[in-house]
């Protein structure tokens, strides 16, 4: 069933921050004051209509696409506005249409081309939306594309000290993984056109129909794979994410991990495993087995770096191991503790690089080694900073738990090895994220740069509140977000038992359990 209000509700949430673009780009340059304060009121708009989407959302019928909007362009070629909101997608556009305020308003110490600067934020927020919403092919392909002008400006105009590097190397890496991807599209297209009676189509309903041979769909895989895999990024094709973060700006670092790194995972669920089940079943053990390796060698590189926000980026790699891990375990458990994973991550390093940017702009360095006994002097700081380092960690009642919990209890059912080596990367998080909090804000203040530093101010406390808040609510009651997913999980799962031989692992139910105690002597 899809659930339609009879008005083109994704289209508004999609082209109201490139409208904002437009809005900003016509405003005077001298009035650089006015940019910051009027971006964020406009990004509430793409905010407000998401919120109203998930209110609306029915989560009974998640595995369906509910305000559907479908406009035909090219007949011909079966290419389209043809769009969509499932269980899958529902949360991640909740998280981006809430990361962008936070993110705008966190950037009120942009003062280079500050116009360039908020029309760039705009017009990512437009290509991320239109991402998560694509039901063309096509479509997804250019608001995939679109994501990587606006990131590439905001590291390379807006960054660090080695900046004009990392948005090189970020660009250069995920335009080599997009050609790959629009070669595979175009081929899936094509295929579906030598079905007799049948028509070129990007339409994702029409080709999720196709049957491929075990040939075409290994490499079918592999093209859309690998486009993935680096916008990740999963090991190895990750050395572009430590960089980019780095001398990213710290908005722009929010965004990256906290929803383009999810354009990668978001496509290996939505495409990968229904598009491909076949090469999906037969590709899983390897995938999830270089997931593990990220997960470590994340973590262990994390320990050593001396530089807090390349700490965080690496840790990102170890984060975003968990997530595929899940997603390739190919069960509910797993696939639903994945998909609610990318929200948390993006949550919780989302607020972390907010306040390694924070810390940043009183010292200028993010040297570990340049602080020391800052809860002394910025408590309220250094109380918010273990709190999100907890929920990263993954503490109990906290959001980062539920995720690694569904993702560990559903790779267990798969392949108890890599789970048991994953979980050794939750205890090198807590090794890395504790170790770094113990030098930066216990013992004396040492260095007397640090003696005279204020605390957390009205701004930037307004900015992590919301945060902290969602935190909590997806720590202590994640049920609404995951009766939202499972519908469309379990469809997924189903449709690859269904055109495989594969048959997902399930624990035994409880009642089997009991009979089996009961009988023993």
């Amino acid at each position: 069933m899809e659930h339609s209000i009879g008005f083109p509700v994704i289209a508004l949430l999609v082209l109201l921050p490139a409208a904002g673009a437009l809005v900003i780009a016509m405003l005077p340059k001298n009035r650089s004051e006015l940019m910051m304060p009027i971006t964020a009121a406009i990004s509430v708009l793409p905010l407000a209509v998401s919120l109203f989407i998930l209110w609306e959302f029915s989560a009974a019928d998640g595995a369906e696409f509910q305000f559907a909007e479908s406009v035909n362009w090219y007949e011909p070629w079966g290419i389209g506005w043809n769009v969509g909101i499932d269980g899958i997608s529902l949360l991640l556009v909740v998280l981006t249409a809430f990361l962008f305020p936070i993110s705008i308003i966190a950037s009120a110490s942009i003062t280079k081309d500050v116009k360039l600067y908020m029309v760039s934020m705009l017009l990512l927020e437009t290509g991320l939306l239109g991402v998560f919403v694509s039901l063309d092919l096509l479509l997804f392909f250019v608001f995939f594309e679109m994501t990587l002008i606006p990131m590439y400006f905001l590291i390379g105009i807006w960054g660090s000290e080695n900046r004009v590097y990392a948005a090189v190397k970020f660009f250069l890496y995920t335009a080599f993984g997009s050609a790959l991807l629009l070669t595979a599209i175009i081929a899936l297209a094509i295929l579906h056109s030598n079905v007799p009676g049948q028509s070129i189509s990007f339409n994702y309903a029409d080709l999720n129909e196709l049957a491929l041979s075990s040939n075409a769909q290994m490499w079918l895989f592999l093209g859309f794979g690998a486009a993935f895999a680096i916008k990740v990024p999963l090991f190895p094709f990750h050395t572009w994410l430590p960089d980019a973060h780095t001398e990213a700006p710290t908005a722009g670092s929010v965004i990256l991990a906290g929803v383009l790194l999810k354009l990668g995972t978001y496509g290996f669920v939505r495409f990968n495993l229904t598009l491909f089940p076949e090469a999906t079943v037969t590709l899983a053990p390897w995938l999830g087995a270089l997931a593990v390796v990220g997960i470590i060698y994340g973590a262990a590189v994390a320990i050593v770096q001396p530089d807090v926000k390349r700490l965080v980026a690496y840790s990102s790699v170890s984060h975003l191991g968990f997530i595929v891990l899940g997603t390739f375990a190919l069960t509910s458990q797993g696939l639903q503790g994945g998909i609610i994973q990318m929200v948390n991550h993006g949550l919780t390093t989302g607020a972390l690089f907010l306040l390694i940017g924070m810390i940043y702009e009183r010292r200028h360095t993010r040297q570990i080694s340049e602080y020391g006994g800052l809860s002394s002097v910025m408590p309220l700081f250094a109380g918010i900073f273990l709190f999100m380092a907890f929920a990263s960690i993954g503490l109990p009642g906290l959001n980062g738990f539920i995720g690694e919990f569904k993702i560990l209890l559903g790779s267990w059912l798969a392949w108890p090895v890599l789970a048991i080596l994953a979980a050794s990367g939750v205890v090198l998080a807590a090794i890395y994220l504790l170790w770094a909090y113990e030098r930066m804000f216990t013992g004396p203040v040492d260095n007397e740069a640090n003696k005279g530093l204020q605390d957390l101010n009205g701004r930037e406390i307004a900015i992590l509140v919301p945060i902290a808040a969602m935190i909590l609510f997806l720590g202590l009651y994640p049920k609404p977000a995951l009766d939202r997913i499972e519908p469309a999980v379990e469809s997924i799962i189903d449709r690859i038992e269904r055109v495989t031989d594969y048959e997902a692992p399930e624990f035994g139910r409880i009642a089997d359990v009991a009979e089996v105690a009961g009988e023993a002597p």
